[in-house]
This record gives C-alpha cells, sequence and structure tokens, in this order.
C-alpha cells in the first residue's frame, strides 16, 4: 500500500472519528436540557414580578421596565454565561463539578482535608493528580502556606462548605414550591379562578405528585425530560420574538448598561430593595456545574450557548416590550404577555417543565448528600442507585419525604411565589457565593496562577454578589427567615456528625491494640478458631481496634481466618476498581490475620457483598502469592507489614479456580483440581438452620455463591499451598461480618457546648439508618459488638 493510500485512511478514519464526537456532544447537550436546565428555564414565571413587587407594583414608567431587562440581561451574561460556561466549568474534579468536587480538589493540593484515615498510598491512585500533573515539582503558594500554618483553617474550610451543602439541600425543597406555584398561577387569567385555596390545594397534588414520582422511579419518564424542556425552551423564544415585534421593537435598546443607571434613577432606593428578584433569572446555573460529570463540558457549553441563553434572552425581551405598554399586568407578566391562541399549549408546558425542574434540583440535593455523607458529614441514610438514563444518580428516600414535608409546608405557609422567591434567591445566592470563593482558591492552589489572578475573580465576582445579598437582607422578615431556620438546622446536624465521627476515630485511634499484645499471644492467639472467616469492620487504617480484643474477652473463640475491613473515603470523585483494595498482612503467617482497605470516591458505591466477598478471597490469594514470588508491587509500609494493591497485578483473577454454586449446595464438600478434598466442619443441625435462614432472607433468595478452587499448580513453597487452600475452606465454610455497635457519651467533666453536641451526635446514631445498611450487610451474617465511647 503506498503512503498516499495510508495518508487517506488515516485522513478517513479521523474524520469518522470526529463526526462520532460531534453527534455525541450533540446528543449529550440535548440529555442536558432535560436534566440540568430546567430549573434555570423556568425563572421567567417569576423574575418580573419578583422585582416589581412591594412598592415598585406602582410604578408606571418604561424606563423601569427596560433598566429591569437590563439588569437580567448583564446578569444572564456575567453571571451564566461569562462565570460559569467559561470559567467555573474548568474547575472540574477529573471531570466531576459542585461544591463537593471543588473541596476535594482543594483537599488534594493543600492540606485542608479532615479525613482522619488518610495514606501515602492514597496520593499514588491514578485519579489523585491530573495526568501528567504533580504538586511535587511545584513551588508551594505563598497563601498555600499561610493557610496550612493555621490549625483552624481547616474546619472553617470545611463549615463554608457545608454551609453550601445545606443550601443546596434547601434548593431541593424550594425549587417545587416556588416553580408549581408560578406556573398555577396562569389559571387566574385565563380559566377565572380567583380561589386562591383552589390554586393552592392544585399545586399541594401536583408537589406529592412531584415527590412521589422521585419514590416510584422518574427514571422510568426520564425519557420525556429533554423534549419538555426543549419544548418549553422554542415556546419562549416564540413568545419573545411575538412581543417585541408587536408591543415595542425599541427594547433592544435596553441591551445598553445604561438603562441599569435609569433604574436605579428612578427607582431609588426601592429598586436596590427589589434587586434580589433580578437575581432570579440565575437560579439554577449551579446546577450546570454540579452535574458537570454526567454530561461534560462541550456538552454543556452547547446547550447554554446556542439553545438556553438566546431563548432566555429573548423571552426576558419580550416581557419587558409587553409590560412596557401593559404596566398594570406586571405582577402576572408571563401570562399576560402569551397570545389567546398559545395559552393553553404554554400553561401545560409550563407546568410540566416546573415538574421537570423540581426534579433535577431534588436529584441534586440527594447526591450532595451522598458526597457529605463520604466525607463524614451527614448521618447514615439508605442509598438507591439507579443505573437508567444517568448513570450514578442516587434516591434517598429519609430526605425525600423530608424535603416533600418542608416544599408542602412553605408552599402551605406563604402560598405565594413572591415570598417564596425571597429564601430560594438568598439560597441560590449564598450557593454561588461559595463556589466564588472556592473557585479562587482553586485558581492559585490548583491551577497555580497568580494570587493576584484569583484575587480579581473573587473581587469581580464576589462584588456582585455581595450587592444582590445585600439586597436580600431586607427581605429576610418576608420570607427569608425560612431559609436561615432550615439551613441552620441542617448546618448543625450536618457539622456535628462530623465532629461526632471524628471524636470517635480519634477514640480508637488512642485505644487500638498494640501489634505487640497480638505477638505475645503465640500462634493460636490463645483462643479456638472455629472454620470460617470474619470479617471485621474498623475506621481504622492500621493498627487492632479495640473491638477484636473486646470480642475475644467475652467470647474466647474465632475464625480461622481473619480479615481488618477498613472501608474508607479517598477524597477523589472515584477509584479505578482494579486499585481499590490494599491486602496486607498482620502478624506471622500462621496466624491467617490480613488487613484489606476498600478505598472509595465520593462518588463511589459501595458494591453487593457478595462481589465484595469474592473480590476479598481473590485479593488475599493474590496477594499471597505475589508475597511468596517477591515481586509485589504497589506496595506500602505499615506497621502490620506491607500491602500491596494486588488488583495491578496482570495474575490477577487467575490464582483460583471459579464457578458458581447455588446457596443450597453450602453443604456439599469442595472438589479440588487435585485429590484433595475439603469438607464443611458445620454440624448437620447448623447446616439445615443456615439454609432456612438463607432462605427466608429475601436478599439472599436468588443469590448465587462463587465457588472457588485451587488450580493444579505447582508451588515452591508449600505453605503458600497450605495458606490459599485454608483461605478457600474458610470462605466454604462461611463469612461472617463484625462490626461495632457503639454507645457514644461525653465524659463527664465536658464543656456544655461538648456535652450538647456529643448528645445530639448519640442521638442521631440511634434514629439514623445503622451503617451494615450502606455497607449492605445481611443480617443473617451479622455479628454486633458493643462498644461504649466515652469521648
Amino acid at each position: 500500500m503506498s503512503s498516499d493510500d495510508s495518508d487517506r485512511e488515516r485522513g478517513v478514519a479521523a474524520m469518522m472519528e470526529c463526526r462520532y464526537q460531534r453527534k455525541a456532544v450533540f446528543f449529550l447537550a440535548i440529555q442536558s436540557l432535560g436534566f440540568l436546565i430546567g430549573d434555570l428555564s423556568i425563572s421567567p414565571l417569576y423574575v418580573y414580578q419578583s422585582i416589581f413587587s412591594g412598592r415598585l407594583h406602582h410604578i408606571q414608567n418604561e424606563d423601569a421596565i427596560f433598566g429591569a431587562f437590563s439588569l437580567i440581561f448583564w446578569t444572564l451574561s456575567l453571571m451564566s454565561l461569562f462565570k460559569y460556561v467559561v470559567m467555573v466549568l474548568n474547575a472540574d474534579d477529573n471531570g466531576e463539578g459542585g461544591i463537593i468536587a471543588l473541596y476535594s480538589l482543594l483537599c488534594r493540593n493543600a492540606k485542608f482535608c479532615l479525613l482522619p484515615n488518610h495514606q501515602a498510598s492514597d496520593e499514588e491512585l491514578s485519579t489523585y493528580h491530573k495526568p501528567g500533573c504533580t504538586n511535587r515539582n511545584i513551588p508551594s503558594s505563598p497563601l498555600k502556606r499561610l493557610i496550612e500554618r493555621h490549625k483552624n483553617t481547616k474546619p472553617a474550610l470545611l463549615i463554608f462548605v457545608l454551609l453550601g451543602a445545606c443550601m443546596v439541600v434547601c434548593i431541593g425543597a424550594l425549587t417545587p414550591a416556588i416553580s408549581v406555584l408560578a406556573s398555577i398561577k396562569g389559571l387566574e387569567i385565563q380559566a377565572k379562578v380567583a380561589n386562591n385555596s383552589m390554586l393552592l390545594a392544585i399545586s399541594c397534588v401536583l408537589l406529592v405528585g412531584i415527590f412521589v414520582l422521585q419514590h416510584r422511579g422518574a427514571h422510568n419518564v426520564a425519557f420525556m425530560f429533554p423534549p419538555i424542556v426543549i419544548l418549553w425552551l422554542l415556546l419562549n423564544f416564540m413568545v419573545g420574538i411575538y412581543n417585541v415585534i408587536k408591543w415595542n421593537p425599541r427594547v433592544y435598546q435596553a441591551l445598553s448598561p445604561y438603562y441599569i443607571y435609569r433604574f436605579f434613577q428612578v427607582t431609588g432606593k426601592d429598586g436596590w430593595a427589589n434587586l434580589g428578584g433580578v437575581f432570579l433569572c440565575v437560579t439554577g446555573t449551579e446546577a450546570m456545574f454540579a452535574d458537570l460529570g454526567h454530561f461534560g463540558q462541550a456538552p454543556i457549553r452547547v446547550a447554554f450557548c446556542y439553545v438556553i441563553y438566546p431563548c432566555l434572552v429573548l423571552q426576558y425581551m419580550g416581557q419587558a416590550a409587553f409590560l412596557s405598554k401593559n404596566l398594570s399586568s406586571v405582577h402576572i407578566s408571563f401570562y399576560a404577555s402569551i397570545p389567546d391562541v398559545l395559552f393553553w399549549p404554554v400553561f401545560v408546558v409550563a407546568v410540566l417543565a416546573a415538574i421537570v425542574a423540581s426534579q433535577a434540583v431534588i436529584s441534586a440535593a440527594f447526591s450532595i448528600v451522598k458526597q457529605c455523607h463520604a466525607f463524614d458529614c451527614f448521618p447514615c441514610v439508605k442509598f438507591v442507585h439507579s443505573r437508567r438514563w444517568i448513570q450514578g444518580q442516587t434516591y434517598i428516600p429519609e430526605i425525600n419525604w423530608i424535603l416533600m414535608i418542608i416544599s408542602l409546608a412553605v408552599a402551605i405557609g406563604f402560598g405565594d411565589p413572591i415570598h417564596i422567591g425571597y429564601a430560594y434567591g438568598i439560597a441560590c445566592l449564598i450557593v454561588t457565593y461559595v463556589t466564588t470563593w472556592l473557585t479562587s482558591l482553586v485558581i492559585n492552589l490548583v491551577w497555580h496562577l497568580s494570587i493576584v489572578a484569583a484575587l480579581a475573580f473573587l473581587i469581580f465576582f464576589g462584588s456582585i454578589e455581595v450587592l444582590f445579598l445585600s439586597s436580600y437582607c431586607m427581605k429576610i422578615p418576608k420570607g427569608g427567615w425560612v431559609l436561615l431556620v432550615l439551613s441552620a438546622v441542617f448546618l448543625v446536624v450536618m457539622f456535628v456528625w462530623h465532629y461526632g465521627s471524628r471524636r470517635k476515630y480519634l477514640f480508637d485511634m488512642h485505644n487500638k491494640v498494640s501489634m505487640k499484645w497480638i505477638l505475645t499471644l503465640g500462634p493460636s492467639l490463645g483462643i479456638v478458631r472455629v472454620p470460617g472467616m470474619g470479617l471485621i469492620y474498623t475506621e481504622l487504617a492500621a493498627g487492632i481496634p479495640s473491638t477484636f480484643s473486646h470480642f475475644l474477652t467475652n467470647l474466647p473463640a474465632f475464625y480461622q481466618v481473619v480479615v481488618f475491613v477498613c472501608v474508607k473515603t479517598v477524597p477523589v470523585p472515584s477509584v479505578p476498581h482494579k486499585e481499590r483494595y490494599l491486602i496486607g498482612r498482620i502478624g506471622p503467617k500462621s496466624y491467617r490475620m490480613y488487613r484489606c482497605i476498600v478505598r472509595n470516591g465520593y462518588n463511589d458505591v459501595y458494591s453487593d457483598e457478595a462481589d465484595f466477598e469474592n473480590d476479598l478471597v481473590l485479593s488475599i490469594a493474590e496477594f499471597i502469592q505475589l508475597e511468596a514470588e517477591g515481586g509485589s508491587r504497589n506496595l506500602e509500609g505499615s506497621v502490620d507489614g506491607r500491602m500491596a494493591v494486588v488488583k495491578t497485578s496482570g495474575k490477577f483473577g487467575k490464582r483460583l479456580l471459579m464457578s458458581e454454586s447455588a446457596i443450597a449446595e453450602e453443604g456439599s464438600s469442595l472438589s479440588l483440581s487435585e485429590t484433595l478434598t475439603v469438607t464443611s466442619s458445620k454440624s448437620p443441625t447448623l447446616k439445615r438452620l443456615q439454609a432456612m435462614y438463607e432462605q427466608e432472607s429475601p436478599e439472599l433468595s436468588n443469590r448465587k455463591r462463587i465457588r472457588f478452587e485451587l488450580l493444579n499448580t505447582i508451588y515452591q513453597d508449600p505453605r503458600v499451598k497450605e495458606e490459599l487452600l485454608e483461605l478457600v475452606e474458610a470462605k466454604r465454610a462461611g463469612v461472617a461480618y463484625i462490626i461495632s455497635h457503639s454507645h457514644v457519651k461525653a465524659k463527664w467533666n465536658s464543656s456544655f457546648l461538648k456535652r450538647f453536641s456529643i448528645n445530639l451526635y448519640s442521638f442521631l446514631r440511634k434514629n439514623c439508618r445503622a451503617p451494615t445498611v450502606s455497607l449492605n450487610i445481611p443480617h443473617i451474617y451479622l455479628i454486633k459488638v458493643g462498644m461504649n465511647y466515652h469521648v
């Protein structure tokens, strides 16, 4: 083949690849319209009536209308387009966005992280640093040195991040209320429904339906979300053009910032007091960044720049043109500006768009709760993960019903989108303000740009947001106080949970059993070793937890194979599966004691316990043979011995022969490739009882268990074969999960504030989900060891 033909083929392949990428970006851009932009696109329903509420309701002046549109246009352009689409979307954490992603970036590039069980090997993860970039060869920033010298910066930054997280949760309750109430307002015009009680009843029915839809599975109707939002935006685009042409073509002049000056000249102090209503035009912009990981930067930018931004600008311009000739309709400007022939289609689509917008922010609230839980900043709740339409989407039943109760209470209590908008606007504004501060830190500490660039970003956008916040301070007595109460409750719960978890961990560290104590017990550990595998869950990444000694003190018998399992979070979005497990040995080989550290990112989903058992057996088997071969890589020294990331080995999964076997076959013998046969030592009565319990357990009814067999391999060291055989036999005999059932109490001489925090933490632990729920541990295999913590 000639070189010309080869070049031509490469050119065709590159063209096809480019065409495929364009199609993928186009498809994801369409999908993002349904799952990200609903909240932002629904804002035209209530922006103008929020701006001209109160004393401004009676202002009869075209300049005021034009000035309001000019404020909307420049706020949308600066905050949504320039700040988020152009700049903040670049501050991703391995493709993930949001407040927690920014915090994770800062934790990895400066000593901000408060996760206590950090290890040096965590920094060797492939997702810990951006490809081709490490911090070792980059000189430390003066700002970084200044922050790291002060111990109070870590909790201060955490509280600041949790404040933003609380606002995201509150937005999940306020958005459905304001969106549904604003969309139903159209019935006052066309259907002549003036009874507020009837409108409120309809709104409450829709709100209940929105949250029930989350419970039943929003993914079943998720395919309808993008078409609804696209249709909604197209209708806004058409109505906007119609109003501009029909009512006032001169409205394009309001694009000039001069009319901002005219707005404040006409409205005076009242215009500044209502400035917060302008900010409602960019509420929902944060969702584009928070859900960045689901769609990517390019699709979001395409969707915003080519669809959302022009449609919204024309809609606001059309409303301004209509209001400039119909000043008395400002209280319901959106529906009043709709032509009669399009009213009912627009009304129906508006209600559907409000539902879609609510689904998006509720899902965002679930995601932020999951991420906070990963950083030990939220009580244990049940996570239900959906794998359809949006990979990794999370549903949390407890949070769903809490948000529904809050949303209904707010809707019934205020009954008006204007007053709800005060609380809603403050929540969105604080989220963007937190993002501004964190992004400015990222600019200096992560992107390694000068501190001048970071300060320029902070001062420019932060001053705009402070100006809006100063306006909202006037609205706190008129509805903003609701947000302050809700956010204070969530913030106290989050920080107290983090404080209590950290104190509990420090207690475990102080009371852990030394390796010397283990070594003095002798090879038999001074106890009876029974068949089976015992998995002891602990938060310690090194050392023996006091749970183990407490168990042996009360029951001097344990399993023939003991594995100390530590499930911890690393400040990365996701840990590759092959790098997730760190395996090491505790004590001499004859003890058959191992340590397994499971490293998860803040977006990772904990796997099913059956898969975990199989992965654990394969990982320990790989570690045993790597240790014998002397070729283990990625090792970390510890007081327990050496730990290895065994899944990076090319032979992983090929050391044992695996086959599926039903639970009913548990009592059968374990066939090996050699003549050796291992049988279970359990009595027939115990086997029947176990089979009965497993049949009664719903989570185990259809479960298949993997059967492991030794390969017909010649081992240079017979002790390796003996250890592998004992591992397989222990797995065959059964796996038991030992977890601490702790009672946390404050010391008698503690201060009032500490006693209050620890007692509240203890109350939350007693009334939230047990750790076994998040770890997916079946109750029939669970052993709880009671422990008292005096912290």
